[in-house]
């Protein structure tokens, strides 16, 4: 009897856990998430987007707009941050990250310093800001490589019901 054929690719099962990270995200606008892939296809690192721990989501803004200090953006750690520094603990020189938003300056930053030498994106809406320019030149002078996810499949369906176990 032949094994199936229809199971999904490494790339579709990484991504995938990195998008299913991104749902634990308090954001309400944006939820992205990450995972650290060593070259054994081990995952040794995930993360999303969200506060830094002992800040409670209640006590800072969520505001994508305004008075700076009022918005998300100077308190809130990226999901590639995040997955960087919730590690397992080991040398993560070598590895690669799947992320569900191509990585912002601040984090391409952490990802070359980590030693990461691959980035895996599933959209890179932002292309052409200067964040964007700013983070594909440090990954190529640092020869980081990067691309975009390739999936066979548009989506995937997930069903806590026992009954389709």
């Amino acid at each position: 009897m032949a094994g199936r054929t229809d199971y999904i690719s490494w790339d579709e099962y990484f991504m995938g856990v990195a998008l299913l990270s991104g749902l634990r995200s308090k954001d309400p606008s944006t939820q992205v998430g990450a995972c650290i892939v060593n070259s054994q296809n081990k995952i040794v690192g995930a993360g999303y987007n969200g506060l830094p721990m002992g800040c409670s989501d209640e006590d800072f803004p969520w505001e994508k707009t305004g008075d700076f200090l009022q918005t998300k953006y100077p308190y809130v750690c990226h999901a590639e941050l995040n997955a960087i520094l919730n590690n397992i603990g080991m040398d993560l020189t070598g590895c690669r990250i799947y992320t569900a938003l191509f990585p912002c300056n601040e984090c391409s930053k952490a990802i070359i310093q980590s030693g990461i030498k691959e980035v895996i994106f599933l959209s890179d809406k932002y292309d052409g800001t200067h964040v964007s320019i700013a983070s594909k030149r440090m990954l190529d002078t640092a020869k980081v490589s990067y691309r975009k996810v390739e999936a066979k499949r548009g989506h995937i369906q997930l069903s806590f019901d026992e009954k389709d176990v």
